[in-house]
């Protein structure tokens, strides 16, 4: 299980899962810098060649999340195995 870490005074992220597919309801509670690092991140999925992620998911490889933590947006993240 993929566990990351975020600052809750500057961004609020829930995950639902179903199948291989999660989806992220990010809320950012300060603007500056955040937003138009998480434009940054949103532009990067929108210009790629899947034509499927009209909302933010994850992929395979958590491209997502790393992306995520490039922009400071996520402390850090961390493989637990599950119980």
């Amino acid at each position: 299980m993929l566990e990351y870490r975020y600052d809750p005074s500057i961004i609020q992220i829930t995950e639902s899962v179903n199948e291989q597919d999660a989806e992220f309801r990010i809320r950012l509670l300060q603007e500056e810098p955040y937003l138009a690092r998480l434009k940054q991140i949103r532009r990067f999925f929108e210009d790629n060649d899947i034509y499927t992620d009209a909302l933010f998911y994850v992929y395979k490889n958590h491209d997502f999340v790393l992306a995520l933590m490039k922009h400071q947006l996520l402390q850090s993240v961390e493989w637990k195995p599950s119980p």
